[in-house]
């Protein structure tokens, strides 16, 4: 399928990268954003402004609206640059609305993104027969650097892709790789939302800092600064805990530190060493990186949410015990007065809620038909 016409939801830092980036390369693209706040600037600029390695650029994007069906009515591909939040939001909004052929690309996926989005769009009727598939995270390192300006920091590397069900890969890959170069295919959904470094590094990470956070409004570098040796001690339980959980799928077991390298965030010698901690300071892109102002930010609400849940719910599951996990979830939930556990993605969620261990790999590969609904 050539793809020429592209759809982009959210106009956060990934969405607007993703828009400008893709206006640039001669795609026609939309954006959508349910905030009139957001799209003013980039209507009164006529476009987003990208910078990239000391080059700006104004990108005058084909349509901007808050009004959804306008802007993937004829897109051949709607790309989600959400956060995982807005999932839901999202799925119902394009229910309605969605025409045989379309494909759906979550960036990022983050953990058990298309099964939860799939099921959405399943429990809501959808009929039309659209292809759905997901990053590990965005396919740019990037921050707005203003309204309407976005700022380029690298493009990620080796980024890897599949699709739900996987039996759908090679096809979506091959869809995309125009749009997106630098993806890679995956085995299935289960490896990518199990590479998601995000909810591997930031709950330890905020909940480590939770009094500095508190006490300077994030005014210190996250990663630099943040990432102390007892907060990166806490990261590798946590990736032991997922390393564990993805070999009993039986999948590549990939550390956190193998898949930082890989998406260019860090240098080889730190993959080699081991050390999260090394990893970590030796990113380059993460360098000048401030802590968010408070412990209500995504890479809690997020990153606990939609990605600890989910990773600890599907460990359940496959009878694997994730106790730093679970931890975290605790704390987290304490701390910010939410019961993440049931406001996350669980299983039920997932479209996973009845789905018996030995069930799991036939829905992952061949979608819920595998276990139709009663």
């Amino acid at each position: 399928m050539a793809i020429k016409k592209i759809a982009v939801l959210g106009a956060g830092n990934g969405g607007c990268a993703a828009a400008a980036d893709l206006t640039l390369r001669g795609f026609e693209v939309r954006l959508f954003s349910r905030s009139d706040k957001t799209l003013l600037p980039i209507m009164k600029r006529g476009g987003i402004t990208l910078v990239e390695g000391g080059a700006e650029n104004l990108a005058g994007l084909y349509f901007v609206s808050t009004l959804i069906i306008p802007v993937v009515n004829g897109a051949d591909l709607i790309i989600v640059a959400a956060p995982s939040v807005a999932h839901e939001y999202l799925a119902k909004s394009l229910a309605p609305y969605l025409r045989d052929g379309q494909i759906i690309l979550l960036n990022p996926g983050h953990t058990g993104g298309s099964l939860h989005f799939a099921h959405l769009l399943r429990s809501l009727g959808c009929r039309a027969d659209f292809k759905l598939c997901e990053t590990v995270t965005l396919t740019y390192i990037c921050r707005m650097a203003g309204p309407a300006r976005v700022e380029v920091y690298r493009r990620t590397t080796n980024l890897r892709c599949a699709a739900f069900p996987a039996k759908l890969i090679a096809e979506l890959v091959g869809d995309i790789t125009p749009v997106f170069p630098n993806i890679v295919a995956a085995e299935n959904v289960i490896a990518t939302g199990f590479a998601n470094i995000n909810a591997i590094m930031h709950p330890a990470g905020m909940l480590g800092n939770a009094g500095w956070i508190e006490k300077t409004g994030g005014d210190f570098l996250y990663y630099r600064e943040g990432i102390t040796p007892s907060v990166a001690a806490w990261i590798e339980a946590v990736d032991r805990e997922r390393l564990e959980i993805v070999r009993r799928f039986g999948l590549e077991a990939l550390r956190f530190v193998d898949i930082f390298q890989q998406s260019g965030l860090t240098s080889e010698d730190a993959r080699v060493s081991g050390s999260v901690y090394r990893a970590i300071h030796e990113s380059e892109p993460n360098r000048s990186i401030k802590s968010p102002p408070s412990l209500d930010h995504r890479y809690i609400k997020e990153d606990v949410g939609y990605g600890l849940v989910p990773m600890a719910e599907i460990g359940g599951l496959l009878g694997v015990k994730t106790p730093v996990m679970e931890a975290l979830i605790t704390l987290a939930s304490a701390a910010l007065g939410i019961d993440f556990r049931s406001a996350g993605l669980t299983l039920e969620k997932m479209g996973l809620g009845r789905t018996r261990p030995e069930r799991l790999q036939a829905i992952v590969e061949n979608g819920f038909a595998a276990a139709p609904l009663d």
